[in-house]
């Protein structure tokens, strides 16, 4: 049997040994009762790296980002969002339907920015015939880019001059941290609340980091309850965020150089219309070329892919290494007869 290299995102990725060592060694608790000192080091962990006074752990970045928005906003409040941001369009509307917030979506421009005249018109005058915009939240990385930084400062800036609180969906701010040579503290410093995924390119199996201020902390933590996020001996996941965080930050670069070589790659095949690389991220935009049909052939030798967004995406993450960029490329040429 061909042994598989799935392309399809870096939630694909599996712990490796060292990481499941690490799991099966950790010391637990009752994390609902903050008995579990691995669960609370990571927690503590977390806010530190991210410059935050507290964590914490929930089972998924999206129940981090609903909590987080429900902590921040009241029933019939409202948030800011990209139109395209995975907070609004990938997390099954939960903030509209089980916290009763509104979501006020803003197009996205194509390196993630929301304009910030936009996000001006859209902050709602005080009258009680409107909802009361209580909250900005911005994605990093955004479709694999990093956002700019000097954008991301005007923004914040822009929302507290208006009395709202910010929000960073940080599920991958660990790459935009590595791309762009900055600590990670500092890719979340504007905002008051910002949530790190750890079972994306990190490599953990599951679970997220929700981070802000002690008292937001405080009241996510009663939302999570309220989600059914409310978990026991969780250490033995928290200890795989914890490998993760001390062990696969930096080996995110060989991630990007890898995508970078993947998409180089890809201008042999110009029908592809392979794009520059964005962190950990390759788009097509294929020209004339059968998609599902060189799926299929892919899929045949062994070569996973899927679609992110509209466009077919190709994510490199720690189970992609230099070979199956290669086994790419010979299937490329052999479909396209090359």
């Amino acid at each position: 049997m061909i042994p598989e290299v799935d392309f399809r995102s870096d939630t694909v990725t599996r712990p490796s040994e060292k990481m499941r060592k690490a799991m099966a060694d950790a010391e637990v608790g009752d994390a609902v009762y903050d008995e579990d000192p691995t669960t609370n080091r990571l927690e503590a962990m977390t806010a530190e790296i991210l410059g935050k006074e507290a964590g914490l752990f929930f089972p998924s970045a999206t129940q981090a980002n609903l909590a987080g928005i429900m902590a921040h906003c009241g029933r019939g409040d409202e948030y800011i969002v990209g139109q395209t941001a995975h907070a609004y369009r990938d997390e099954g509307g939960g903030a509209a339907v089980l916290g009763s917030i509104q979501p006020q979506p803003l197009p996205n421009e194509p390196e993630g920015i929301i304009d910030l005249d936009a996000i001006t018109s859209a902050i709602k005058p005080d009258d009680f015939h409107n909802p009361v915009t209580r909250l900005l939240t911005l994605e990093n990385t955004f479709n694999g880019r990093p956002l700019p930084e000097g954008y991301v400062a005007e923004a914040t800036e822009l929302a507290r001059s208006h009395g709202l609180s910010t929000h960073l969906d940080g599920a991958r701010m660990m790459n935009a941290a590595v791309a762009t040579d900055s600590r990670p503290s500092s890719v979340a410093s504007d905002f008051d609340s910002a949530t790190l995924c750890l079972s994306k390119g990190l490599g953990a199996p599951v679970g997220a980091v929700f981070a802000g201020p002690r008292d937001l902390v405080h009241r996510a933590k009663r939302i999570r309850k309220l989600l059914g996020g409310g978990m026991r001996q969780t250490g033995v996941l928290a200890a795989a965020g914890i490998y993760a965080l001390e062990n696969n930050v930096n080996r995110l670069r060989e991630d990007h150089d890898r995508a970078d070589r993947l998409s180089e790659m890809f201008t042999e095949f110009p029908e592809l219309g392979a794009g520059q690389a964005r962190t950990n991220m390759v788009f097509l935009s294929p020209d004339g070329v059968d998609m599902p049909a060189f799926a299929a052939f892919l899929a045949e030798r062994g070569i996973i892919t899927g679609a992110g967004h509209g466009k077919p995406r190709w994510v490199t993450h720690l189970d992609i290494d230099d070979e199956a960029i290669e086994r790419v490329r010979r299937a490329c040429k052999e479909y396209f007869g090359r």
